[in-house]
């Protein structure tokens, strides 16, 4: 018999790089204009216009832009901020990073995101902002969460990280609180290999994020506050650029991937695939099962299954935020979903480099693991 092939490994991400890119990239090389510049500019500009808002502004990274994002916002040590615990860790590192100490609050079965009712429940004299994750690709409740904060007086800081062009009620992501930010890493749906945005429609906090951004500089060599060197280079800025103009055409393609998936895994017992909420889309940063009770299978056996048919599957995320020392105790509140849904997990490649005969393996692989 001829010896099998072994399907290839299809990768949980896989950063779909162009002529176009490389061919800005050089662009901005001969330039002479490597730091931040004209392309910085460029896609500030253009960001601002896509998110809907007045004002983009570009860093270095994801966890720079929420931590600038806070500290513009107004945010200063001694404060409290509701983060929800089931988020990748930036998100509360970036708390600690100014100062505040970050207050978990559980989140939603169907959405992954921050739960309204619980964090209304949270909110003290100490509390002065939240922010609500958008996670995986699709937008929180953000009426239920913008109203509690309203009530209250508090800051909406978004993390949008994982859901850029994502809507809710014809919204994107970025323009429903005071200030959003947002992570260009080489996996996330619009990427440059490193980098971060932050939007507003404050003029304020805009020119706060512009100092701070730059170790508090207000004119040359005169500084007003601590600042950082967050500042984004040309070079990221310009493939930025170019994968913006791309953007749509690959959300559609993850969207597409999705519904394949979606009909693919129904039936399943126990499996439960990803629900888009009623008046919002989802950007399918990743596509996310749940393995509940009555599958045939626990939620590591399926990922091993997986693994060894070459299924770049992983799980986001393996633990609550408040299981982590540096992070542990900072809140009295439980959090049942978010332990549950730490062992429950498990998501599947869904991005746009995904082939038919890609998909119809990440179907049948689940199926044959599962045994449905």
């Amino acid at each position: 018999m001829p010896e099998q092939v072994p399907f290839r490994t299809i990768a949980i991400a896989a950063p779909q790089i162009g002529e176009d890119d490389i061919a800005a990239v050089v662009e901005v090389l001969r330039s002479g204009m490597l730091a931040q510049g004209p392309r910085v500019a460029e896609l500030e500009r253009r960001f601002a216009d896509y998110c809907g808002t007045e004002h983009a502004v570009a860093v270095a990274n994801g966890t720079a832009a929420l931590h600038a994002a806070l500290v513009a916002a107004g945010v200063v040590p001694g404060d409290d901020v509701v983060v929800p615990p089931f988020t990748f860790v930036a998100t509360a590192n970036a708390v600690l990073m100014a100062g505040a100490r970050p207050v978990f609050v559980d989140v939603r079965e169907d959405d992954f995101g921050l739960d309204a009712e619980r964090f209304a429940s949270a909110v003290t004299p100490r509390t002065t902002a939240v922010v609500p994750v958008h996670l995986f690709g699709q937008t929180v409740d953000t009426a239920a969460i913008c109203a509690v904060a309203r009530r209250h007086g508090l800051v909406v800081v978004e993390d949008a990280a994982q859901a850029v062009g994502a809507t809710d009620g014809g919204v994107r992501a970025g323009a429903f609180g005071a200030v959003a930010s947002f992570s260009l890493y080489a996996t996330k749906n619009l990427m440059c290999g490193e980098g971060g945005l932050v939007t507003t429609d404050d003029a304020a906090i805009a020119q706060r994020l512009r100092t701070f951004r730059q170790h508090g500089m207000v004119g040359p060599y005169d500084y007003a506050e601590l600042g950082y060197n967050y500042r984004m280079t040309d070079l990221q800025a310009a493939v930025a650029v170019t994968q913006l103009s791309k953007l749509d055409a690959s959300t559609a393609r993850r969207v597409a991937n999705a519904r394949v998936l979606d009909d693919g895994l129904a039936g399943l017992p126990g499996v439960r695939t990803p629900s888009v909420m009623p008046g919002r889309t989802h950007v399918y940063h990743q596509y996310t099962l749940a393995i509940e009770a009555g599958c045939p299978v626990t939620r590591d056996q399926l990922l091993a299954g997986l693994r060894e048919r070459g299924v770049g599957a992983n799980i986001y995320y393996p633990k609550p935020l408040n299981a982590y020392p540096h992070l542990a105790g900072m809140t009295p509140f439980p959090t049942p979903v978010a332990d549950r849904l730490a062992a429950q997990v498990l998501s599947l490649p869904v991005h746009q480099g995904l082939s038919d005969p890609d998909l119809a393996h990440l179907v049948a692989s689940v199926r044959e693991i599962v045994g449905g």
